[in-house]
């Protein structure tokens, strides 16, 4: 998978307080629609990402529920998080 320098830099260190938009895939629009949803943080989405185990069906689903995200945006995210966590957790 071709990865930008904002997914390679997120999964490069701990999530510590980021804020949501600096996950691969969620710039200032859906930034703001997940901030609006409750979601500021990016440790936020991944506690969502853990609850619903990992899923990749899930998460997109939920995802676009919350933000309305399009596909690249979802693939970017999801792929975001997995690596994230196979580094760090």
């Amino acid at each position: 998978m071709s990865t930008t320098k904002k997914f390679r830099d997120f999964v490069s260190e701990p999530m510590g307080n980021k804020p949501v938009t600096q996950l691969a895939g969620v710039g200032e629009v859906l930034g703001q629609r997940f901030n609006e949803a409750g979601f500021d943080m990016a440790y936020t989405v991944l506690g969502q990402f853990l609850v619903m185990k990992k899923d990749e069906l899930l998460f997109k689903e939920w995802m676009k529920e919350v933000c309305g995200a399009n596909q690249k945006q979802l693939s970017d995210c999801y792929g975001c998080l997995t690596e994230w966590c196979e580094e760090f957790l």
